[in-house]
């Protein structure tokens, strides 16, 4: 589609989009101000009008869009090391700066800033393109839903810190008494019931379903991408084997999760929010679900285009995109570039414990180095940071934890590898059909 065809086509919903985001703020004016907060009403108001002002301009056919050398910009920041270290700090900053982030104007800033940098950037048909197909805009709706509950869970834990502090119950004491569920319950999820029904008809109206052509077995889609909740693990398949990223890793997961009440010996914050009597489950929470699984799923869907190559944001989805990528194993390293030998080779027609002496030889480097990393990593901190810890949760415990959270950790570690490195397994075992 010609650039000016697209921007024909944009410029009416993007103005509803504009006068929908001014409304929001002309009701948060309305409300400081009702509080007394000037400051803050002028502020909205300011940003209501801005919003207007983008609203108006796009009805009249000019929609603003961000300079080109910004989104070239965005799209040289956005690449996969920087994106995993860049969202790792980003977490970071979130948890220490914490006291600051839940407060309402600073949230509500973020969102604004969001709303502009979305509007903004629909005005690029790659951008455009990406974001705006049927079964890529739940998952825009997903990402202001899941910043609006965290923060939200964040700022119920900061208030009920700063009581527990000043040696007052949490806010969910004052709920302890008994809800009916006839007619309490029932009027609220009827009036829920109602809402969202309304809701899915009004979006099944709006938006065409995404429906392709009639399966062809001799046509594969380009790329051939699995349904939203399972692109993290179709992102994990990159860096590891099928086996430890469709069998292992799911199994961990659940795993993991069924075992966090028998691994918690935290006898504090159950019942209510808090972050500071739950630093370590918070952090994890925050690592494990928002950078392990979030972010793989957008990924997945925004940032992984035809071939599964990586792409920019505002990259044009070039089908014949050559990425230029080697993938060496540990052992070619440990063999070929530091000791200057061939890779030995597992004879195939011997016995089984031949074969297995042969593989453990020429795997010996990875070996080594998963066991430092499963049971060195684990044995050094319980004798130094974590030695309180291992002390309350007891040898057992203490293992299971440390091993769930070092797989946790391989994922963004071999990521890293593999983008930097060219580290594709640590050890590989072509002839058991496993790779780690």
């Amino acid at each position: 589609m010609p650039p000016s065809e697209f921007l024909d086509e944009i410029a009416f919903p993007l103005g509803w989009y504009y006068l929908a985001a001014a409304g929001l703020n002309a009701v948060a004016a309305w409300r400081a101000g009702g509080r007394r907060s000037w400051g803050k009403a002028a502020a909205w108001l300011a940003a209501a009008a801005a919003f207007a002002a983008l609203g108006v301009a796009s009805f009249g056919g000019h929609p603003a869009g961000l300079p080109e050398s910004l989104r070239r910009g965005i799209d040289a920041v956005l690449g996969p090391v920087t994106l995993t270290f860049g969202s790792l700090g980003f977490l970071a900053a979130l948890y220490v700066a914490r006291r600051v982030v839940v407060r309402p104007a600073v949230a509500w800033s973020a969102l604004n800033l969001a709303l502009a940098f979305l509007g903004l950037s629909l005005v690029d048909p790659d951008f455009a393109g990406v974001v705006l197909k049927p079964d890529h805009v739940p998952i825009v709706a997903m990402v202001f839903l899941l910043g609006s509950f965290t923060w939200l869970a964040a700022a119920q834990a900061v208030a009920n810190d700063d009581r527990l502090a000043r040696g007052e119950p949490p806010v969910e004491r004052q709920y302890a008494r008994s809800t009916l569920v006839w007619p309490d319950l029932v009027y609220i999820e009827l009036i829920a019931m109602v809402i969202l029904t309304a809701l899915l008809i009004a979006w099944s109206l709006a938006l065409r379903a995404p429906l392709e052509q009639p399966a062809n077995p001799t046509v594969t889609p380009n790329p051939s991408k699995a349904p939203w909740y399972f692109l993290g693990l179709q992102e994990m398949l990159v860096f590891f084997d099928p086996a430890v990223a469709g069998v292992i890793l799911p199994a961990l997961i659940i795993f993991g999760l069924a075992a966090i009440p028998y691994l918690d010996v935290n006898p504090k914050g159950s019942g209510y929010y808090t972050i500071a009597q739950r630093r370590f489950s918070y952090v994890v929470f925050l690592f494990g679900f928002l950078q392990l699984w979030i972010l793989l799923i957008l990924v997945g869907t925004f940032l992984r285009g035809p071939n599964w190559s990586f792409f920019g944001l505002y990259e044009y989805r070039d089908p014949h995109k050559v990425v230029a990528q080697n993938n060496v194993k540990l052992s070619e390293y440990f063999w070929v570039y530091l000791l200057g030998r061939a890779v030995p080779r597992v004879p195939p027609d011997r016995g089984t414990l031949v074969q297995l002496g042969g593989i453990v030889w020429r795997e010996i480097a990875g070996i080594v180095a998963l066991g430092l990393y499963f049971v060195g990593v684990p044995v050094l901190l319980a004798r130094t940071v974590l030695r309180d810890l291992r002390r309350r949760m007891g040898r057992a415990r203490y293992v299971v934890m440390m091993f769930l959270l070092l797989m946790m950790l391989a994922l963004p570690l071999k990521m890293v590898l593999r983008w930097t490195a060219d580290l594709s397994y640590v050890v590989s075992i072509p002839e058991w059909f496993f790779g780690f």
